[in-house]
């Protein structure tokens, strides 16, 4: 298993980016009152058929040529099912994949959430053409990142210059910790 839950979407949103997103949506809603963490990893890329639907969930399915397992969607199936959570996962063909998960918030097996920044932005790194909405919701807060905003109001500089990338990366972690401390 992974050693965070923000390394676990991370597999999950590099999935969304091999198949050849233009969009991508991550979702995290960490709720006290339901005792429960929410995923939700939307995308609009190829998608996958029904047969492969059915297995994407074996570790020993991939679409990569560079090696003959895929991790990410079992390894998050697994957690959930060992912190009593639920799992699902919908696709259609040239119309995208939603991957909903949760954990019990807290359940001894439930990783730590890692750094969320970090994770946004090795996800920007890795195709900066991508457009990534960043929600995290607590019960009383949320807040929002939006990866065009972001190249809007810089233009014509690259999203992947390191000053940008560690502003986006502080910006969403300030932004999760005054969600959390109800502040937004």
């Amino acid at each position: 298993m992974m050693e965070d839950l923000a390394m676990q979407l991370l597999e999950l949103i590099m999935n969304s980016i091999h198949a050849d997103s233009s969009f991508i949506e991550i979702s995290i809603k960490e709720s006290v009152s339901r005792n429960e963490i929410q995923f939700i990893v939307r995308d609009n890329g190829k998608g996958m058929d029904d047969e492969t639907l059915k297995k994407v969930t074996s570790p020993f399915l991939t679409s990569r040529t560079t090696r003959k397992v895929g991790l990410g969607v079992a390894f998050m199936k697994g957690l959930t099912e060992q912190c009593n959570g639920t799992f699902s996962i919908k696709s259609k063909v040239n119309s995208g994949t939603v991957i909903v998960a949760t954990v019990e918030r807290n359940h001894w097996d439930t990783p730590t959430m890692g750094n969320l920044g970090e994770m946004m932005m090795c996800s920007i790194q890795a195709n900066e053409k991508i457009d990534f909405l960043f929600i995290y919701q607590t019960d009383l807060q949320k807040f929002v990142f939006e990866s065009k905003e972001v190249k809007e109001k810089i233009e014509g500089v690259s999203i992947l210059e390191p000053d940008i990338l560690l502003w986006v990366k502080e910006y969403i972690n300030q932004g999760i910790q005054l969600a959390k401390e109800n502040r937004v």
